[in-house]
């Protein structure tokens, strides 16, 4: 087995903190200020919210420990992780996956990310805009995409504890000071008991297979499992750090994020937007929130900190999606860091624009359309979304469940577990393993079944 490289352009966590910051802070993302309310007010509220967690914990964060555990044993970024561990040519394809989806979803994901700093400006100087106006003008759209992408390149050529560390330690706790105060005033607003009751009390009779599955998928978004981002992140963990108490602070921090999220949303929602339907779908964010604090006694300042928390919450997670191409430039073409992160930066910026396109009706990338596995896609970013950062971030999962669990020894992977967490044994070593052998393969077996139409027409998660 090669030795893991520790070069200065690689580099290393200096302390477990700055790892669980930085991993927390590629967990944090879109997809738990974003995504998730809207999917809570298109699934039934609690009811969804408590499957969310439940699939968080069964599987999600099991899979989260099989990929640190996978990094920190080889010490390289996902395809060479895999080959430095006994991987043949197909499964190292899990790897080369890993890393494509990472360039192909920090594009698009770029996109929306921008769109949060044109609506920090123009809460700023408390001027409304209309949110189709504003994504069909790429006057706008597409400047504001390279300014963010520019913001990325900026901490990751930084290093891993000069910039990513450094950063993540600043910017997740400016994240949670904001989200809590948002989420603080939300709660006080008169009316606001409607959207918490909607929010919090689980109707258990909206729970059915599509509420579920929706619930596994955005457990798989939001965890960041199935990107290779928390192998690259785990190859920079020292062999002393304690891998379960790290993942256990990751996953609390991220459903922490996710549950406030919810709870900035539809109590401000209820009480100052009553009759407005919480099923708003992805323009929620954008299109019915600032319309909401614009209900608030300086509401503008209120959805410029919102907007910025959602800037934040993008950063801290498009960090990570460039570390992943960058460190396999590092490691396995031999590539300076500032020659990797601006060649893998260009890149993510001259493909950001077709998905920045889509949204103009008529347009070229607007209308393209094909059908993936049974499912119809529409529209250059949609296409990216649905195959990179939603199908292959599945088979991703399996993909490295069967590697750890049946192609490898999953017994070094326990092992690796152990090393820092001498806790780690008997009965919680023996769950771990049928986990990641049987429960996650049949669990997401099942889900990508049900994403080609198997049982029925086809779902996407």
């Amino acid at each position: 087995m090669a030795v893991p490289i520790e070069s200065e352009e690689r580099g290393q966590f200096g302390s477990s903190l700055g790892f669980i910051m930085a991993a927390a802070g590629s967990a944090v993302g879109l997809g738990n200020i974003w995504r998730f309310p809207y999917l809570v007010g298109e699934n039934g509220g609690g009811a969804f919210v408590f499957v969310y967690i439940i699939c968080v914990l069964l599987i999600a964060l099991p899979l989260l420990f099989n990929e640190i555990a996978l990094g920190r044993k080889s010490g390289k970024n996902p395809i060479g992780a895999i080959r430095d561990t006994g991987g043949n040519k197909f499964w190292q394809l899990t790897g080369v996956l890993c890393v494509l989806v990472c360039f192909f979803v920090f594009s698009y994901y770029s996109v929306i990310a921008g769109w949060t700093v044109g609506y920090i400006i123009t809460e700023i100087i408390n001027v409304p805009v209309d949110f189709e106006v504003f994504i069909e003008t790429p006057l706008y759209v597409i400047p504001l995409t390279f300014l963010f992408i520019l913001m990325t390149i900026t901490i990751v050529l930084g290093g891993v504890s000069g910039g990513i560390e450094k950063a993540s330690k600043f910017l997740m706790p400016v994240l949670f000071i904001i989200i809590i105060f948002i989420a603080g005033r939300s709660v006080t607003l008169e009316g606001a008991q409607a959207g918490i009751d909607y929010y919090l009390k689980p109707d258990f009779a909206k729970i059915n297979p599509t509420v579920i599955l929706q619930a596994l998928g955005q457990a798989f978004f939001s965890m960041s499992v199935g990107w290779g981002l928390m192998i690259t992140f785990g190859s920079y963990l020292p062999k002393k750090a304690n891998i379960i108490q790290s993942s256990g602070w990751i996953a609390g921090m991220d459903t922490s994020v996710a549950l406030l999220g919810g709870l900035m949303v539809f109590p401000a929602l209820f009480a100052l937007l009553p009759g407005k339907d919480p099923a708003a779908g992805p323009a929620l964010v954008f299109d019915v929130l600032p319309k909401v604090f614009a209900e608030m006694p300086g509401g503008h300042i209120i959805g410029a900190l919102f907007f910025t928390l959602l800037m934040v919450a993008a950063l801290t997670s498009t960090i990570s999606m460039l570390e992943v191409p960058v460190a396999y430039l590092i490691d396995d073409r031999k590539w300076g860091r500032k020659r990797a992160t601006w060649t893998v930066g260009i890149g993510a910026m001259i493909l950001s624009v077709p998905s920045a396109l889509s949204a103009i009706e008529g347009n070229f990338f607007a209308d393209l359309s094909f059908n993936f596995l049974g499912n119809p896609l529409t529209g250059f970013f949609g296409i990216m979304d649905f195959v990179f950062g939603t199908f292959a971030v599945i088979v991703i999962c399996l993909m490295l469940a069967l590697y750890t669990g049946w192609a490898s020894k999953i017994s070094d992977y326990a092992d690796e577990l152990a090393s820092g967490a001498p806790s780690f044994k008997g009965p919680f070593r023996g769950a771990w393993i049928f986990f990641i052998k049987y429960v996650c393969p049949i669990v997401i077996i099942l889900l990508i079944l049900n994403m080609v139409g198997v049982f029925g027409a086809p779902q996407a998660a």
